[in-house]
């Protein structure tokens, strides 16, 4: 007799593969916290006082760095203590972290790191004797009594199990990198610049679809004629394949302080907005008594305001740096070319007296 049941076996048919991924993953960032006039706290704050940084977060967890300038314990008291401290998030988070104190110009002077991931089990965690206070003056003298301190911290994320829809793995975005190699390649190039002598050539449309006043020069009613080269007068070859160069990448790649301040001045003369902005922070970073006078000068001519203030900020914080600034060449030109700065200057300073 036959055998009517349903067999449960799909003879024939193809089942489709379905996947699915563990994903364990980190998150890494960093902190800097810059303490000015350091030696106001040094002696004064008492052992176990401390002063800490604004809050970052970082893998779903809130952080601060805590600095004691007269140290952590009785022990501790000829040391500057140093801690990262978690102010939320689950005890238990593997973490590792470093410290690294920096100079003027952000360059790392001494480094303390924690290097092997593991489990966050208190509030903070560091080092009672980060530094010696012997050791710690020279740094000061050299940084205008300022004290910085970077912590970069990776935070290892909770795994996570998710579906994988496809198998196709797609390239990251190379548009960037194409437009680089279109630049440096020089194929299709339809106008040719002459900066100082030097010719660079370059295509018309990337460069009206980057700059509103490259547009007005190459496709406006007084268009350039693409048969001669178009001089370029006031600046560098340097700074004018900087120029090109940010427009074709988005990417800036000067890190010479006078260089970028060149940049600058390009960047406003092609309303460059974003490269503009790079320069102001580049430059606001890099302030210190020989070039402040000439970044204020020119934050001024460019309406550069948060430079600006930046400027002001690291002139007023004491007359020792007023000072100091004021023996600069820097500063005569400042005062011939911007008197009102002057009176800034020193109405910002009778007023913080």
């Amino acid at each position: 007799m036959a055998n009517n049941s349903t067999s449960p076996v799909n003879h024939g048919q193809c089942l489709s593969d379905t996947w699915s991924r563990c994903v364990t993953g980190t998150v890494t960032a960093a902190h800097t916290f810059e303490l000015t006039n350091f030696s106001l706290l040094e002696g004064s704050m008492g052992i176990g006082k401390y002063v800490d940084s604004s809050t970052f977060s970082v893998g779903g967890h809130d952080w601060n760095i805590r600095v004691y300038p007269d140290g952590w314990k009785e022990d501790d008291d000829d040391y500057v203590s140093v801690f990262l401290n978690l102010e939320r998030g689950a005890v238990g988070v593997r973490v590792k972290y470093s410290m690294s104190s920096l100079d003027k110009h952000g360059h790392v002077s001494k480094v303390r790191d924690d290097i092997h991931t593991f489990e966050w089990t208190n509030g903070f965690r560091g080092w009672s004797k980060y530094m010696d206070k012997c050791k710690l003056q020279p740094l000061l003298d050299l940084n205008n009594d300022c004290f910085t301190i970077r912590c970069d911290l990776t935070v290892n994320q909770d795994p996570r199990t998710e579906a994988v829809a496809s198998t196709i793995v797609v390239p990251q975005p190379n548009l960037q990198q194409h437009f680089e190699h279109m630049l440096k390649d020089g194929r299709g190039t339809d106008v040719t610049f002459s900066v100082a002598g030097e010719l660079f050539r370059a295509h018309r449309c990337v460069l009206a679809a980057r700059s509103l006043v490259f547009q007005a020069e190459l496709f406006g009613p007084v268009k350039e004629e693409a048969t001669q080269p178009i001089r370029i007068d006031d600046m560098e070859p340097t700074i004018f394949e900087a120029l090109l160069h940010f427009i074709y990448t988005d990417r800036c790649n000067v890190g010479e302080n006078v260089a970028m301040q060149h940049l600058l001045v390009a960047a406003d003369r092609y309303g460059l907005d974003r490269l503009k902005a790079i320069c102001e922070d580049k430059l606001c970073h890099a302030i210190d008594v020989e070039t402040v006078a000439t970044t204020i000068t020119l934050a001024e001519q460019h309406q550069s305001v948060q430079l600006k203030d930046g400027c002001l900020r690291f002139i007023i914080a004491s007359r020792d740096v007023l000072g100091a600034v004021m023996k600069t060449e820097g500063f005569k030109h400042l005062v011939a070319s911007c008197p009102l700065v002057l009176k800034e200057i020193l109405d910002k300073m009778a007023g913080a007296k």
